[in-house]
Formats: C-alpha cells, structure tokens, sequence
C-alpha cells in the first residue's frame, strides 16, 4: 500500500472520538472512593457482628451460671426452716409443725422452679414415667396399677428428672 492509497477512514482508531483522560481519571476516583466507603461499611458491620456475637456467648454463659439462682434462694428458707426445726427438737408437737412447713416451703420452691413431683399411687403403670421395682400378685388391685410408691419421682419442666420407684400389682 503506497501513501496515496492510504485514507484516514481505512484506520478504524482514526473513527474513535478523542479520549477524555481527565474524565476517566474522575470516574475512576469516583469508583475507587465507593469502594472504599463500601469496604469500611463492610468492616464495620463485620466488627457489629462480632460484638453481637461475643455478648451473645457471654450473656450464655451468665445464663447457665446463675440460672438456679432464684431456685437457691427459695432454699436458703428451707435450710433456715430446718435449722430453726432443730434447734426446738425438745418438743415433738414443735419439732412437727417447724417440719410441715419447711416441707411446704420446699414444695413452693419446687412449685416455682417448674419441678413437679410424680406420685402414681394407684394410676396405671407408665413406663416413661414409672420404674417398677417389683411385680407383686394382688387380688385387691387392677393388674398392671401401681400399688406401692417406693419413691417419688420428678419431672422439670416437662422433662423426666427421676422416675417414681414403684411396686406394681400383676394377677395372683
């Protein structure tokens, strides 16, 4: 190709408009100052998630550390009561009633600590909440019915604590 056959509209970087260099360096500012206001709002909200995250364990951990602290308040008056029961343990009409009311402190601690107590006399026996002891032959009882509690069992909350101990009546 000689120099006369050359025609500025043959070079396709002829056709292209004039680079604003100045503008792109702008836009180019402009993007890197939201990157870098996006990056610090990602930090921060990392190191808020953080914290969240760190007071969330310790206020776990505070939880499970003073989560019967309602519950041994209520039997520190027990434990006053029963002191009280054996300083007057001269008298038995005394040392009796100081008794009956530690034990009705006790089921009002036990009341407000979600506990409850199983006492299956007489029920139908029920292996998820019963532990038979013994199978003793009984024409006075319903096969299968307890007929003895030997211990009293517990559930918290819904949950089986200790099941009652219990003799059951099976057909002499």
């Amino acid at each position: 190709m000689t120099a006369d056959q050359f025609h500025p509209s043959d070079n396709p970087a002829a056709e292209q408009e004039p680079v604003d260099v100045a503008a792109l360096t702008a836009a180019l500012e402009a993007a890197e100052a939201r990157a870098l206001e996006s990056k610090d709002l990602y930090m921060r909200a990392l190191a808020e998630l953080e914290n969240v995250r760190k007071r969330s364990v310790r206020e776990v951990e505070q939880a499970h550390k003073y989560a019967v602290d309602r519950f041994a308040n209520d039997l520190v008056g027990v434990k006053d009561s029963l002191e009280l029961g054996v300083d007057a343990a001269g008298d038995v009409d005394t040392l009796r009633a100081g008794t009956e009311a530690t034990l009705k402190l006790l089921a009002k601690a036990f009341e407000k600590a979600g506990l409850v107590e199983i006492d299956p006399q007489g029920e139908v026996f029920n292996p998820e909440l019963h532990e038979a002891m013994v199978a003793q032959p009984s024409a006075e009882h319903v096969p299968n019915a307890v007929m003895q509690v030997v211990q009293k069992g517990y559930q918290l909350n819904g949950r089986l604590l200790r099941p009652a101990r219990v003799i059951v009546a099976r057909e002499p």
